[in-house]
Order: structure tokens, then sequence, then C-alpha cells
């Protein structure tokens, strides 16, 4: 797997070749929005769909697709808006406390090794040696005290850009038969296997990314499949039902 280490032989030693993803929260961002892109607009059409009018449901999805992008990227922006004016706040306290209070704070250095079985002489010069380095002090305390690594500036827009663009990519696929078809009970059917297709395609992307075994990629891809499955019966059952209780 793609976040496991391997073994390649080359030039007459054995190398270790370690492969990890270098963007983890990138693909985050990736399948929050390629995730909600293939259920909402989804769900949205095949409910407007029972009311018979391909024109109503492709105006409803486009207008929820650009809505919905906008309003996904405007959530990634604040969200790490807000982590990264946490982190700044965070460390500005963890400053003041090393330099008002440097030997407790020492201390907490020597507990973190502790917690490793690493014996308080054998770290005594790694606790000086950050000692004398103020900044450096700081920033060990944010990633192994407080456990907090530092956001990107640009963190804010990627994040955005990232979730945003997934959604309307990803929620266009489930619209396509409603451009072209004229009868939106098929258009339906046809969209659904598009979509059945979409999110068995990304389970299996977004499993293979985490998964340690062939299995539970499996179990990933159909556990995606369920849950946008679920998703759409309900939306499309909820249509149904108001459509048939105002024709009452």
């Amino acid at each position: 797997m793609s976040n496991h280490a391997s073994l390649e032989e080359g030039k007459g030693e054995v190398q270790h070749v370690e492969k990890h993803s270098s963007q983890p929260r990138l693909l985050s961002d990736m399948i929050i929005g390629f995730s909600d892109g293939l259920t909402v607009p989804f769900a949205l059409t095949a409910g407007i769909s029972s009311l018979g009018s391909t024109k109503l449901v492709v105006m409803s999805g486009l207008a929820e697709l650009f809505s919905g992008a906008i309003s996904m990227g405007l959530g990634g922006y604040l969200g790490n808006k807000s982590e990264i004016e946490f982190y700044r706040r965070e460390r500005h306290r963890e400053q003041m406390e090393v330099d008002l209070f440097p030997e407790k704070e020492k201390e907490e250095i020597y507990d973190i090794f502790a917690e490793y079985e690493i014996e308080r002489e054998a770290s005594r010069g790694v606790v000086e040696s950050l000692a004398r380095r103020k900044e450096l002090w700081v920033d060990f305390m944010m990633k192994f005290e407080l456990e907090l690594m530092k956001p990107e500036d640009n963190r804010v827009w990627v994040s955005a850009l990232t979730i945003g663009l997934s959604y309307m990519i990803s929620g266009i696929f489930p619209m396509i038969p409603y451009f072209f078809m004229k009868d939106a009970t098929k258009a339906l059917f046809v969209s659904i296997g598009i979509t059945a297709f979409m999110l068995l395609a990304f389970g299996v992307v977004k499993s293979y990314m985490v998964a340690t075994s062939r299995r539970q990629i499996v179990v990933g891809a159909i556990e995606t499949l369920i849950v946008g499955a679920a998703a759409a019966g309900v939306s499309y059952g909820m249509v149904r039902g108001l459509d048939h209780a105002t024709n009452l």
C-alpha cells in the first residue's frame, strides 16, 4: 500500500524506501469535497426527478451545485483560519511559559522523554540544548506537549479551493443524464448507474490510501456506496411524499 514502507535492492545493497503521503490534509479535503459532491447533488436531483421535469432537475441541481461548492469552500476557509488563529494563540501562551517558568518547562520535556522510557540522564543534553534555543524549544513543546502541528499560512485558500472544486467536479456527474434526456425517470436510472460507479470508484481510491488489505478496500468501497444510496433514498422519498401530500 502507499502508506507502507518497502524494500528495494539497488547497487548490491538493500535500500529502505518509505512511502508516506506528504499531503494528508490535501487528501482529507479532497475526500470531504468528493464524498459530499457525490451524495448531496445526486440526492437532490433524484428527489426532484420524481416531479417529472428534467429542466427543473437541471436548474435545481446547478443551483445546489454552485451554492454547495461555495458553502463547502467557505467552510474549509473558516475552519482552517480558526485553526491557524488557535495555533498562534497557543504558541504565544507557550512562549510566555518558557520565558516566565523555564525550569518548569524543562521538567515537562523530561516528562515527555519519560513517556518513551528515556532516562533523565540520557535526555539531559537534549533538554539543555533546547533550552538554549527558545524558538526550537517552543516548537518542540507545541509538537510534543500540545500535539499541535504548525499550519501553513496558505492553507486556508488551498483548503477552500480543494473542497469547493472537488464538490463541483464530483457533483456534476449525477446530473449528466438530465442534460441529454427528456424523460426524468429514465435519466434518473442512468444517473443512479453513474453515481453508483463513481461512489464505488471513490470508495476504492479513498480506502486504498489508508487500508492495509484488499478486504478493507472492498469494505470501504461498499460502505461508501451504501451511505450514498441511503442519502439519495431518503431525499427521493421525502420529495415524493411532499409531492403526494400537496396533491391531496
